[in-house]
Parts: structure tokens; C-alpha cells; sequence
């Protein structure tokens, strides 16, 4: 079996190759901007009602900020890969599966937002191409059903490891002892992430089926999008898309 160190170092390499890849060619990087910010207003749209709420409010944004958004998260694949070794030796099991979730789902989403970046670029914004259709015929031209179902999974794992980190004693008080020297030896983005994943998640813990029922939202939502823009209907998926990024959040 693969040790989650190689596991994190390899998915971190080769979300570098894309971003490199994308750095040489005319016009790739800023229409993966694009792609990366519509899905954030996307998101934004379909869960402006937890956005706004004050029991889900936290851990919506915090989906939005760093699993949804379109903010450069190269500091913080950087910091993974130099503290993979570290991660597997001193931190319980279940820090180190939401390391590796996260960082091989970043990967995933890497390459599925490039694929969908390159078919952008293969239609022009002028005529009846508006923002929402160009979105839908590229989707429908990447074509990668299984793979979307596989994000989406991973997504919905990503929180399950977060709220399983809740239950175990005394993580949060080692997490707190660790700020100063994973500041100190440029980890700070890292430490950011941990700490937000585990007060959120702690948070939503301490009302009950909270957080169950937020992440089965997240399921039961992005299997629409996903049924949707897989559907034969490109029309009503993009009238959906349309509506959803016109939605302001809070």
C-alpha cells in the first residue's frame, strides 16, 4: 500500500504539472479563472439560504473558501507536501486521511476545472454563448460522468474526516499548541485550514445531527447539479445555472 506521505507529495506534483502546463498555453490560465469563479458563484447560489443561516453559515463558507472557490491554493499544497512525512508520523490517523482526501480531491478537481478550462476556450462568448450555456456545452463536451461522481464523494469525505477529527480527545488542544511552530516554520496556511475544519465541524457537533445534516445537503444538492448537466435538457440546465449565479449570498 501506498504511504499517505507519497500519496500527498504525488497528488501535490502533479497539481503543479496542471498549473505549469496551463502557465504555457495561450489563454488556459485565465479561462480556468473563469471556470473556478463561476462554480464559486454557482455554489454561492445554491446555498445562499445556508449562508446565510446561523447554524450552517460557518461551515458553508468554509466549503466555499477552500473547496469551492477560485483562490490560489498553491501556498497551501506547498505546505503539504513538505510536512506529508511529518503528518504520518506524529498526527492520529484520521488527520492524516483528511490530509490525503484533501489533497487528492484537490487534484481531481484540478484536473476536471483544466478539462473544462480547454473546451472553454474552444467557445467563443459572443453571440447566443452567455456564461451559463458556454458553461453547460463545455460540461457536456468534458463528458466525465464518473469522475464528477467521484468529486463529489470525496467532497462529501472530506467533511466526514473533519467531523470524525471532533470526536478525538484532546486534538484541539494539540492543534492549539502547534500554531506558534507551524507559523514559525511556514506551515501557517496549513494550520489555518486544521483549525477551521475542526471548530466548524466541532461547532455544528454540538447541535446535534448538524453537521450530518449539512453534509447530506451538500450530497442531496450536487446530485441535482450533477444529474442535471448530465441530463439531454442543456436548456433547463442552463436556465438552472442562470438563476443560481444570479443569487446573491449573504
Amino acid at each position: 500500500m501506498i504511504e499517505a506521505s507519497q500519496r500527498i507529495r504525488a497528488a501535490v506534483s502533479d497539481v503543479a504539472a496542471l498549473r505549469a502546463f496551463a502557465e504555457n498555453q495561450p489563454g488556459l490560465r485565465d479561462a480556468t479563472i473563469a471556470i473556478k469563479s463561476f462554480q464559486s458563484r454557482r455554489f454561492v447560489g445554491t446555498y445562499s439560504d445556508l449562508l446565510r443561516s446561523t447554524q450552517y453559515s460557518g461551515a458553508s463558507h468554509f466549503f466555499l473558501e477552500e473547496l469551492y472557490s477560485d483562490r490560489d491554493y498553491s501556498q497551501r499544497d506547498a505546505q503539504f507536501a513538505r510536512v506529508a512525512g511529518v503528518l504520518q508520523r506524529v498526527f492520529p490517523q484520521h488527520v492524516v486521511a483528511t490530509a490525503v482526501a484533501l489533497a487528492e480531491l484537490h487534484l481531481l478537481t484540478e484536473r476536471l476545472d483544466q478539462q473544462m478550462a480547454l473546451a472553454w476556450l474552444g467557445r467563443h462568448s459572443s453571440g447566443h454563448w452567455d456564461e451559463s450555456a458556454r458553461y453547460v456545452a463545455c460540461w457536456a463536451t468534458v463528458d466525465k460522468e464518473t469522475d464528477r461522481q467521484t468529486q463529489l464523494q470525496n467532497v462529501v469525505a472530506v467533511g466526514r474526516e473533519l467531523n470524525r477529527l471532533t470526536k478525538i480527545t484532546g486534538l484541539r488542544m494539540l492543534l492549539r499548541m502547534m500554531r506558534k511552530p507551524a507559523t514559525s516554520a511556514g506551515l501557517g496556511s496549513l494550520q489555518s485550514f486544521l483549525e477551521a475544519g475542526f471548530d466548524t465541524f466541532a461547532e455544528m457537533s454540538s447541535k446535534g445531527d448538524s453537521a450530518q445534516f449539512f453534509l447530506k445537503t451538500i450530497e442531496e444538492r450536487e446530485s441535482q447539479w450533477i444529474e442535471l448537466l448530465f441530463s439531454s435538457d442543456s436548456m433547463t440546465a442552463t436556465t438552472a445555472l442562470r438563476k443560481a449565479v444570479d443569487l446573491k449570498g449573504p
